[in-house]
């Protein structure tokens, strides 16, 4: 393939899922192209966990190592850039980028991940990932047995003390406001010593993103070093929705088993299509995609 713009693959994101689609083209002989922001939801978390020989890594290290051993085939090349636009041409897919470039390709892969959407509260999005964490699998083994709170109400605040409570049993639910837990969800955190708190919240107080106090609107303080919240989300690239992929209800990118979206020719993988988001589950994904858009050009060309 000797014309520098045109690939078999771009992949879009160039972050765990997006890598690990790259290694597994790039020895299936595949021109890949990948296309990375910079930008990962992770990038303030200081370790990564649950990933069997990565354990307790921080996420850049490993990104950083995928990438050098990625770019050792020479069929793989990577790009900082933000891509702007995509369209479906007569044999593929054109791309832009935000500088400019144009890059034409059989099959795109969108491993763009996801935009959390802080909630307005002064300090939140400085803990988050640090001390505010999202992921228990994640994170809940290094508050074991320890005071931990949970930012939630109502359906979503008891699900998560029923899962919290199976690392401590020392938990506090803020609702952050009047609770909507129904009585016999009051009652049952309640037996389980689980205390509820219904202050509003004006601010948590931290140290470069260690949280030290949950401060009420009432001014009143309350001492935790460790919450667990959920926030929402949107997807960090809007491209797919544009070009006709389908979405779950819950916003997710609608994929199949083997990573096709509902346009043709086009895939998604990592956490832009799952709910688990975590980096052992994106690498997996990311090698099933690969396989697939290789087996699928395999049957174009055979």
């Amino acid at each position: 393939m000797n014309n520098p713009s045109v690939f078999d693959v771009i992949i879009i994101g160039g972050s765990y899922a997006g890598l690990s689609a790259a290694m597994a083209l790039g020895r299936s002989l595949r021109h890949v192209l990948v296309i990375d922001s910079g930008q990962p939801c992770n990038k303030q978390t200081p370790h990564s966990h649950n990933f069997i020989t990565q354990d307790g890594q921080t996420p850049g290290q490993i990104a950083k190592i995928a990438k050098e051993q990625v770019l050792r085939y020479s069929t793989v090349k990577f790009q900082n850039g933000v891509v702007i636009s995509a369209e479906k041409i007569e044999k593929g897919f054109e791309i832009s980028t935000q500088s400019g470039e144009q890059f034409t390709a059989r099959k795109l892969l969108f491993a763009t991940g996801l935009q959390d959407q802080m909630p307005s509260i002064p300090g939140f999005a400085s803990c988050w990932g640090i001390s505010i964490l999202h992921c228990p699998y994640c994170h809940g083994y290094e508050v074991k047995d320890t005071k931990i709170g949970l930012m939630g109400n109502g359906d979503v605040g008891f699900g998560f003390c029923q899962l919290l409570n199976n690392w401590s049993k020392n938990l506090i639910l803020f609702t952050n406001g009047s609770s909507t837990l129904t009585s016999e969800q009051t009652t049952k955190l309640t037996n389980h010593g689980i205390q509820i708190i219904e202050n509003e919240i004006l601010a948590f107080e931290h140290q470069d993103g260690s949280l030290q106090n949950i401060v009420f609107m009432d001014n009143s303080r309350y001492s935790i070093s460790s919450l667990f919240a959920r926030v929402s989300f949107q997807q960090h690239c809007t491209i797919p929705q544009e070009m006709g992929c389908e979405l779950t209800e819950q916003g997710y990118i609608k994929v199949n088993d083997f990573h096709q979206t509902s346009v043709s020719g086009v895939f998604a993988a990592g956490d832009t299509t799952s709910m688990l988001r975590a980096v052992s589950v994106a690498v997996a994904a990311g090698t099933k995609a690969g396989a697939f858009i290789n087996k699928e050009l395999i049957e174009e060309e055979f």
